[in-house]
């Protein structure tokens, strides 16, 4: 089986005044190496979708394989683990440390895990030269285009090389020409394998993906065309 990410009823409710279904019984198989669009209007529950698969929220009801393993009840060391080497989300506001500079901000997440200054240093240019940001090291995210700050982003989630990067429109606060950048840089991630889950109103971006799942009131389905 080659599958990366399944999901087997999937439940999601928030508790306010009154119960919330966000998401029912969601049913999903991607593959390894998958370019997967998620489409659906507004507060569909998109985001809480990949923030679920991210395992940063835990499913009301429901179960998370990720490599045919079960991580839905899985220890938060666990989970951070998995989160620090396995899965990178990217959000539309990159989140950037504002102090910190395009490098640093690469970097820092090689430094935490324990890597050395040197080898941190030496794989985060190589990422950012990678995202056309060579001659950008040691500018701060105020003195960077969106689409740099975005493109900065893009390079600290692949720092630790992960298996699954999941994207909460990554490109919701760019023009278009930064919006095809960006893509075409996911575009070349697939190309070593990598599994990209991408939430986009975009339906241009959508169409160049391997295939779109569409949320709806709370229910998954496959898109064609």
């Amino acid at each position: 089986m080659n599958n990366i990410i399944e999901t087997k009823k999937l439940s999601k409710s928030y508790f306010l005044n009154k119960k919330l279904n966000v998401l029912n019984n969601i049913n999903i198989k991607i593959k390894k190496g998958d370019l997967v669009a998620l489409l659906g209007p507004s507060g569909s529950g998109k985001s809480t979708l990949l923030h679920l698969l991210a395992l940063l929220d835990r499913p009301s009801t429901g179960e998370i394989y990720f490599d045919s393993k079960n991580i839905s009840l899985l220890s938060e060391k666990s989970k951070d683990n998995i989160r620090g080497n396995k899965i990178s989300i990217i959000y539309q506001q990159n989140n950037l440390l504002n102090d910190f500079s395009a490098l640093e901000n690469v970097e820092i997440a090689l430094i935490s895990s324990g890597t050395t200054q040197k080898k941190s240093s030496l794989l985060a240019k190589a990422l950012l030269s990678q995202v056309g940001l060579s001659k950008r090291y040691n500018h701060f995210p105020a003195d960077l285009s969106g689409g740099e700050q975005q493109r900065v982003a893009i390079a600290r989630a692949l720092i630790n090389e992960p298996e699954l990067i999941l994207a909460d429109e990554p490109t919701g606060s760019l023009d278009r020409f930064n919006s095809n950048e960006i893509f075409n840089f996911f575009l070349k991630m697939k190309t070593k394998k990598r599994t990209i889950i991408y939430a986009t109103h975009n339906r241009q971006l959508a169409d160049k993906a391997d295939y779109k799942l569409s949320i709806i009131d709370g229910s998954i389905r496959r898109v064609n065309g």
